[in-house]
């Protein structure tokens, strides 16, 4: 009796993976920073990787062109196509790093902007500022986040639990007894709050922190995932040899997801946590030519930065050792996604801002009292990205306007029902409470629900408790601690 032949075939499978990389938690670090955080990572990179140099300043565009030839010999020349020709007929050894298009582009030491050349740049000076806290950052973003008011409440009982990493303290049956909650409005307030920037903020352990970090930046990268999840206490042994055996996959896989997750930020909250007054400098300027606002970036200070030549020919020679020349490759593929994340940062504010603009027109040609009610969500759809990387992108950064210096964030605010059925900004409105606050009888101080009445009377529709946690936030004392005896 015959026996059946076995059936060989072979299946193709298309399918689309997110790998979380370390140059993708680069890219998000990078895009939290403002002008002096990345001045200062930007001359640590160069002091850690040889491949990157600063471009002189004095330095022209032909200068570098003549630097580049005295150091590799004649430029090759250009095919009317625009690719260079290779006349010995010989490929470039370089080539096997994948640069793309990069090098045509902004990593050209010379490329200016269109607008850099037109645009007036106005003068950008340091000043000090105080640091928002973790729950400022927090809270802000609560505010501009669409909850039903029992979850929003919940939220901030949430965010006065956590501690200066960010972790909540508390457990979630606490926080419903203490603060008078549903715990079903706790568990949702949890999770709204866990999407919000600095990623890894309210988790109750290091293993959920990493986890929140790894779901939003890459949910595919299920391996990741899986090791923090089920061997964290291996991981941290450094026994990854027993986390291969254990997930059947390969030594190098496992050590590929260590040094991923080491990338990661076990304590998000401490970026917030400064308490002393910091030098900043305006990120941005909104700058007016003819009728429309530009957005121009201030990168004056910041080390422009070009791919070393001397290293570049020791890939090209033939007496450079194999292991050298690796070394040289993984430098050239590090220094590249340093450079591309940072020019990443810059096209992600740059187009924020531009958003900002269109929303905040009336706001920079007539002052505050046009600021327009503005939320995350709806600039991020715009811009195409998720609402934490608009909270990223904002956090921490001031622009130079022609109503003064402001920080981003101070543009967003949430929408309160104005006169005629008009909306009004939280800005605008709390600005309306401190003035009628500033202005009342000493003797005879208004509450919170005679200020309410009046704000009603004005078409703006609010509750005494909403009044009083204005006033709270505007840290203005309650109307028996400002009555003044006669």
């Amino acid at each position: 009796m015959d026996r059946p032949q076995p059936k060989l075939g072979l299946n193709v499978k298309l399918a689309q993976k997110q790998i979380l990389t370390p140059g993708l938690v680069q890219m998000v670090t990078v895009l939290a920073l403002n002008k002096l955080e990345l001045r200062e990572m930007i001359n640590q990179e160069m002091i850690e990787n040889p491949v990157l140099e600063e471009l002189p300043e004095e330095m022209s565009l032909a200068e570098e062109a003549r630097e580049k030839v005295e150091s590799e010999g004649e430029i090759p020349l250009a095919r009317q196509d625009g690719q260079p020709a290779d006349p010995d007929g010989k490929a470039d050894s370089f080539e096997q790093v994948d640069f793309g298009e990069f090098f045509h582009d902004y990593l050209d030491p010379g490329y200016k902007s269109p607008a850099a050349e037109i645009i007036e740049r106005p003068s950008f000076e340091n000043f000090l500022s105080k640091p928002a806290s973790l729950a400022d950052h927090l809270e802000w973003q609560l505010n501009l986040s669409v909850a039903s008011d029992p979850v929003r409440e919940a939220a901030y009982s949430i965010i006065g639990n956590l501690n200066e990493d960010g972790y909540l303290t508390a457990t979630l049956e606490e926080i419903a007894q203490t603060g008078e909650h549903r715990l079903e409005d706790v568990e949702e307030a949890l999770r709204l709050v866990q999407q919000f920037d600095p990623l890894g903020v309210a988790a109750r352990d290091v293993r959920e922190c990493l986890l929140i970090q790894l779901r939003t930046l890459a949910p595919e990268n299920t391996l990741a995932q899986r090791v923090v999840s089920d061997f964290l206490p291996q991981l941290e042994a450094k026994q990854l040899k027993e986390i291969a055996k254990a997930l059947d996959r390969p030594l190098p896989v496992i050590e590929r997801c260590l040094e991923t997750i080491r990338a990661l930020d076990p304590r998000p909250g401490q970026r917030y946590n400064a308490t002393e007054p910091r030098l900043i400098e305006p990120d941005v300027a909104f700058v007016k030519i003819g009728d429309a606002y530009h957005v121009v970036m201030n990168e004056d200070g910041l080390p422009q930065l070009r791919l070393s030549h001397h290293y570049r020919r020791m890939l090209e020679e033939n007496t450079t050792s194999r292991d050298v020349r690796n070394y040289v490759k993984e430098r050239f593929t590090s220094a590249l996604q340093l450079l591309k994340n940072i020019e990443q940062r810059k096209q992600t504010i740059t187009k924020v801002c531009e958003a900002i603009i269109r929303r905040q027109t009336e706001f920079l040609d007539k002052g505050i009292d046009y600021l327009r009610p503005m939320m995350i969500k709806e600039v991020a759809e715009e811009v195409g990205v998720h609402p934490s990387t608009v909270s990223r992108a904002v956090a921490n950064k001031y622009a130079h306007t022609p109503q003064g210096v402001y920080e981003l964030r101070y543009f967003f605010s949430e929408a309160v029902q104005g006169p005629s059925g008009s909306s009004t900004s939280l800005i605008n409105l709390k600005r309306t409470v401190k003035k009628m606050i500033e202005e009342e009888d000493p003797a005879h101080p208004l509450t919170d629900q005679e200020i309410t009445n009046r704000l009603r009377a004005m078409g703006i529709s609010v509750t005494r408790r909403t009044v009083a946690k204005y006033r709270e936030d505007m840290k203005i004392p309650s109307t028996h601690q400002r009555r003044k005896k006669p």
